[in-house]
């Protein structure tokens, strides 16, 4: 067996009826690459006979009244295929907004938890001809890298090329309850411990964090962010929507302001995002706040799947000037990260591991229903992560990939998650609100490409008057 830590364990603890912790991923697929041609049972035995070296996908959650501590995961003896991927068609006329249509209605469903965490469904009828697959697989078993690894898994280099599968995973095995609860008791008698090593840097982080914002080396505080439409208590219907823009396009504004390119995706979420509050008169005077997940893979060497933390960013929502907002949202992402990793990498994994199953299993379902959200601060607006993907063309059991939208969970309160991949040569984004807080979510996907071409458009403009200036000097020394 192997038992969830603390961070996984609070990825279950957080779901309730409305705020569904599910990682989702809709894959758009050329099916004429496909060897053979297209068949949905051909490709169902093909991912079935790959799940024998992905033990992710075959392994369920397994807990007893006895356990003391958090669940465990074990071999799913009775695991079939069929359970787990579906197939279905889109309604005519089979377009964009009838796929993401139904792709918000796959996500507002929850997982089955006597069953592995995971589903797949593979969409038919689009009238260009291409599949969809939508991917769901609870936050519990995979962050963001571990679940891009995940499908990267599934995938090759090449049609008939071998499958990516990391052959070195080993099976959760299978545990009885009483070792179930033993191991549980063991674990939770080491926790005084555990808590009295963490609390001297716990009482210590307030004043150094004040300390920090005195000197402007701090990332915005929890509870600052200013309120908008989406900030408030979400209910359990999802919408999603995506957009795909030219990875060149955004190399390009990165390379002429010397800025990175997690600072552009940022700056174009802030442009979409500014636009889209200005025309619906809700855009706050103060800057929208973002929480953004980082990986700490590599860097932490504590257990569990979920290997995260989190920073808060201003975007600049505030700054009119394109160029000006990109200028600052990269100052405010090296303050950010600078303080991120001050905190330390292991920060959000070790004191998720005091998260009583308990109690905080049922706070936070009294938080939900009493809709608290929409009574305290806002923490931050929304959710921003940006995951990067393969620079190459990638086959999902043979057929081509021409689109990967990653959809991350939305929460009371910050009722709004923006993901973002590259590969191949695109930039996919990935949008998923609430329904009831943000109905138009495709008129902020819209606004993606239209935050790029502002950008663009606003640089190849600064260039044109820095032309004319030096004309302008030149031409009377030269007289």
């Amino acid at each position: 067996m192997q038992r969830l830590s603390g961070l996984d364990a609070t990825f279950l603890y957080l779901e309730t009826s409305t705020q569904l912790l599910h990682v989702c991923g809709l894959v758009i697929l050329d099916p004429s690459t496909i060897p053979g041609g297209y068949r949905y049972r051909s490709l169902l035995g093909e991912l079935d006979s790959r799940m024998a070296a992905m033990p992710t996908f075959r392994r369920k959650l397994k807990d007893s009244r006895l356990n003391l501590d958090y669940p465990v995961w074990v071999d799913d003896h009775d695991f079939d295929i069929e359970r787990h991927c579906h197939r279905t068609s889109v309604p005519a006329p089979g377009g964009h907004d009838e796929l993401a249509e139904l792709a918000g209605h796959i996500a507002s469903q929850p997982l089955d938890r006597s069953r592995p965490l995971w589903e797949m469904w593979v969409i038919e009828g689009l009238a260009d001809g291409t599949i969809a697959v939508m991917s769901k697989i609870h936050h519990s078993a995979a962050d963001g890298i571990t679940g891009a690894n995940i499908l990267a898994q599934l995938c090759s280099l090449e049609p008939e090329s071998p499958a990516l599968v990391d052959t070195t995973a080993e099976s959760a095995g299978d545990a009885g309850t009483l070792d179930i609860a033993v191991g549980g008791l063991l674990a939770v008698i080491s926790r005084p411990a555990r808590l009295a090593r963490l609390v001297p840097g716990g009482i210590a982080l307030l004043p150094k964090w004040v300390t920090r914002a005195r000197k402007g080396r701090a990332m915005p505080a929890p509870f600052t962010a200013p309120r908008t439409s989406f900030n408030g208590a979400i209910t359990g219907h999802r919408n999603i929507a995506f957009a795909q823009l030219d990875l060149a396009k955004v190399k390009a504004v990165k390379d002429r302001h010397g800025v990175k390119v997690n600072d552009v995706v940022l700056a174009l979420c802030a442009g979409a995002l500014r636009n889209y509050l200005e025309e619906r008169g809700e855009l706050p005077e103060d800057s929208l706040v973002a929480m953004v997940p980082v990986s700490v893979h590599g860097k932490s060497d504590r257990a569990g799947t979920n290997q995260i933390s989190g920073m808060f960013t201003q975007l600049g929502t505030q700054i009119v000037d394109p160029l000006d907002r990109l200028r600052a949202i990269s100052e405010y992402n090296a303050t950010s990260k600078n303080h991120n990793e001050a905190l330390g990498a292991n920060m959000l994994q070790d004191w998720s591991q005091f998260a009583s199953p308990a109690v905080f299993g049922a706070a936070m379902r009294v938080y939900s229903s009493l809709k608290l959200a929409e009574r305290h601060p806002v923490v931050s607006n929304l959710v921003v992560s940006n995951v990067p993907g393969p620079p190459v063309p990638l086959y999902f059991l043979g057929a081509r990939i021409t689109g990967m939208f990653p959809l991350g969970p939305i929460f009371h309160g910050a009722g709004l998650n923006v993901t973002v991949m590259s590969l191949d040569g695109k930039v996919d984004v990935g949008i998923v609100s609430c329904t009831d807080l943000a109905p138009q979510l495709h008129e902020l996907a819209q606004g993606f490409a239209l935050a790029l071409d502002e950008l663009l458009g606003a640089a190849e403009k600064g260039d044109d008057e820095s032309d004319g200036e030096g004309c302008a000097t030149t031409t009377p020394s030269a007289t």
